[in-house]
């Protein structure tokens, strides 16, 4: 499609027009009527350009723009910074909100932690405003650069197709309309609107991997490594993992069932009976799903997890019991992996283990401890309420239930059910406990852009 193909510049110096920015937006689709959309906005002048392409969009649709900054407080400059670009943006009459990083930061992975954090602020901002879309100004050279970093680093299929154009992230839809746009021509957009803009100082820290990367870009693309090529071959190997990836979800939905106390069964004829790659790929996503995603799911891992089930063999993988279990293979969470205890007051929520939505009853008369129930816990529980002593759970299952503590006093386990105890008015306080795992198990499948069929 026009506009999100790499090679299709009309001139690599020209800005992008409200033509060109609009069939972007339609490749990727999806839209209600009067879209709200939020963008990030970092003040460069790749997020300045698309901010200026989405306040016409927006304004020619019936919809509404919100421009999210975020102060990641990694520089002493930042919080000024983050104020100056929300004037930038007010002065066009656009709204806008600063999101702040607050906490200890880390002293290895920081880039890949502060992008984590943007992207939960980001997506936290859009939850709370109502927004479905959010919009970021990764670029033609960003993708290119993915590409070159993740093959730096061995990347397979997956991480060769770089970054979706549209991907469903939990409650916000993350689309990229800029991925076929080059740096130049979306700085170009800001000259000819006559916006200014900022360049972030870390770009061109050669500490990080992206820097030393876009360093290299005239050598490279001497030898034939252009933007072009690699945007080329991230085209090709989205179009291999979107068919893997649906062939993948197929699997799944035929063979899978996800239990709501949060464990998986699989038909084995049938996980055995696939192409290896796809039954592969169903496994880490099942692992992923009951795991709570906190653990990445090594390749040579799953290999030979999956050698051990064909063989009849249980194992432990990424946080999970995975063995045979009447007919069936069974993958649960791994007791000693639930681990995490939350304090939490009266009507608070928050997600416990990576698995669980948890959210404790206004009604309650203090604050209460989220702990795995254990097979302690489950035996008391079983005594007390004698119609689930012989419920047909796995131990490992039954074990990693979320549970509602008073110091030793069990209160309830709102997995299982959902009310329980009562106050001192008499009243009964409803807690719950829903499943709310990460990533789906049959999530959408990767997005690629074709000439031929727009998104895919």
């Amino acid at each position: 499609m026009p506009g999100l193909m790499a090679g299709t510049d009309p001139d690599p110096a020209s800005p992008v027009s409200a033509g060109e920015f609009e069939r972007a937006m339609t490749a990727i689709g999806g839209f209600e009527p009067a879209p709200a959309v939020a963008v990030g906005v970092s003040g460069g002048g790749d997020s300045m350009a698309l901010l200026l392409l989405l306040r016409h969009w927006a304004a020619s649709c019936g919809g509404s723009l919100l421009a999210l900054t975020v102060d990641h407080g990694l520089r002493a400059e930042s919080g000024r910074e983050a104020m100056m670009v929300g004037a930038a943006v007010r002065r066009l009459a656009v709204p806008h909100r600063i999101l702040r990083w607050e906490g200890s930061k880390p002293s290895a992975g920081l880039q890949a932690e502060a992008r984590a954090a943007r992207h939960r602020l980001l997506a936290g901002a859009c939850a709370e405003a109502g927004i479905l879309h959010l919009a970021l100004a990764h670029n033609r050279d960003d993708q290119a650069e993915t590409v070159l970093l993740r093959l730096s680093r061995g990347s397979g299929i997956d991480g060769l197709a770089g970054m979706a154009p549209v991907r469903a992230e939990g409650l916000v839809r993350v689309m990229r309309p800029l991925l076929g746009f080059p740096h130049d021509r979306l700085l170009a957009t800001c000259r000819a609107h006559g916006a200014s803009w900022v360049e972030d100082p870390s770009n061109g820290d050669r500490r990080f991997a992206r820097a030393r990367l876009r360093a290299a870009r005239e050598l490279l693309g001497a030898e034939g490594l252009d933007a072009e090529r690699l945007c080329g071959v991230a085209r090709r190997a989205g179009r291999a993992r979107s068919a893997l990836e649906q062939a993948t979800a197929d699997l799944l939905a035929s063979a899978a069932t996800l239990h709501p106390e949060g464990w998986i069964t699989i038909d084995p004829s049938a996980l055995l009976a696939a192409p290896e790659e796809i039954a592969l790929r169903g496994l880490a996503r099942c692992l992923v799903v009951v795991g709570g995603g906190a653990r990445p799911v090594r390749d040579d891992a799953v290999e030979r997890l999956l050698a051990g089930l064909a063989a009849g063999q249980a194992g432990t993988l990424a946080g999970c019991v995975v063995r045979p279990r009447r007919g069936a293979f069974m993958i649960a969470r791994e007791p000693a992996a639930a681990a995490e205890r939350l304090h939490l007051a009266p009507g608070a929520r928050e997600l416990w283990d990576g698995r669980f939505d948890v959210r404790v009853s206004p009604l309650r008369p203090g604050p209460v401890t989220v702990a795995a129930l254990g097979s302690a816990g489950w035996r008391e529980w079983g005594v007390e309420r004698r119609q689930f002593a012989g419920r047909d759970l796995p131990a490992a299952v039954r074990e990693t239930l979320p549970s509602l503590w008073s110091g030793t006093e069990l209160l309830g386990v709102p997995a299982i059910l959902p009310m329980s105890g009562s106050n001192p008015d008499g009243q009964v306080p409803a807690d719950s406990a829903m499943l709310a795992p990460p990533f789906p198990l049959g999530r959408q499948a990767f997005t690629v852009v074709s000439d031929r069929d727009g998104i895919i």
